[in-house]
């Protein structure tokens, strides 16, 4: 039996199964009872020392934490990208990373999509000028002829190109070790980066946050897309130069930009991004809802049992090296 820390957010809530399935085996729940899901340093300084496994959000877990929980064996991330955790440290302390990799994948891959379909359309903004009375069409777009690029084909990227198959669009992809099988069922063109980020209309991120990635999208990358183009990010903010980006909207290069993740979260109110209105920012949101809560849970509450009853997880992520899933 062991003490569980859970800083996932909307757990009683939302992850009802979850729940009962590990306090059946007999395990202590410590649960986040805030609405963010996050805890500072000093929140898990204070608590960490007496827990045997955590299913975690957003917090930093580093080799101070580490420092600080003897007892600690695995630590579930409640989705699949690991970035806020040191796993080689985790590693050198006999503590197991785990994730749910595809459980809130299709989550994402909807919103990522629907994104799309709000920047060449305008929806948004339509809606605020009917609600003050103002009847302002506004001459959009079509997904139908446009090329779409994936820079990443991983789980989530591959659901939205499948789900953009039904658009008449054109879907090129790049990955270091992409799926040709699937890119040929989907019509999916697969070709090098520079490619990619050079003729999409839309570009679509889904890339993990890593040292190759970080500002992969800087000043000079964003130089490389088509003039008007779109930028979709539902991956790590850490990925694109918030800076450069800016500049690439206020010059008039790219049409718009759609963000459900920024390099500073939450992200700070005087942000220029919130400032304009070829913009949508939206808060990490992208693996919020019902089903994907239900799938993640699931997934991360039985990987915590099987470390906690000796047995070897299903998700291992820091098993023999530090792995990034998208």
């Amino acid at each position: 039996m062991g003490n569980i820390l859970i800083t996932a957010s909307h757990y009683p809530a939302l992850c009802a199964e979850a729940k009962t399935l590990l306090e059946s085996r007999g395990h202590k729940l410590i649960i986040n009872e805030s609405s963010m899901p996050y805890y500072t340093f000093h929140q898990l300084a204070e608590i960490v020392g007496d827990v045997d496994a955590a299913v975690i959000g957003l917090d930093e877990w580093t080799e101070e934490v580490f420092r600080l929980a003897p007892k600690l064996k695995v630590i579930a991330k409640f989705g699949v990208g690991t970035d806020n955790i040191d796993c080689d440290a985790a590693k050198n302390y006999g503590i197991k990373v785990i994730n749910a990799p595809g459980q809130n994948s299709n989550a994402v891959a909807e919103l990522t999509v629907g994104y799309m379909i709000q920047l060449l359309r305008n929806i948004l903004p339509l809606h605020e000028k009917m609600k003050e009375g103002k009847w302002e069409r506004y001459i959009g777009r079509e997904v139908k002829g446009k090329t779409v690029g994936l820079l990443g084909f991983g789980m989530i990227a591959k659901l939205v190109a499948k789900k953009l198959s039904g658009f008449d669009a054109e879907i090129i992809a790049c990955d270091l070790n992409p799926d040709a099988e699937y890119a040929k069922k989907y019509g999916v063109k697969l070709a090098d980066m520079e490619e990619v980020i050079k003729k999409s209309d839309i570009l679509s991120i889904h890339l993990p946050a890593t040292s190759a990635t970080w500002h992969l999208m800087d000043k000079a990358m964003l130089s490389k897309m088509k003039q008007g183009a779109y930028l979709v990010n539902t991956a790590r903010g850490a990925v694109v130069d918030t800076e450069a980006l800016t500049e690439a909207l206020e010059s008039g290069h790219l049409s718009g930009a759609a963000l459900d993740a920024f390099e500073t979260e939450p992200l700070p109110m005087d942000s220029p991004l919130l400032e304009r209105g070829n913009v949508i920012c939206t808060p990490h949101t992208g693996a919020e809802t019902y089903e994907a809560y239900r799938n993640v849970s699931l997934c991360t509450a039985q990987g915590v049992i099987d470390v906690l009853e000796g047995r070897e997880p299903l998700h291992w992520v820091n098993r023999q090296e530090v792995l990034h899933e998208e």
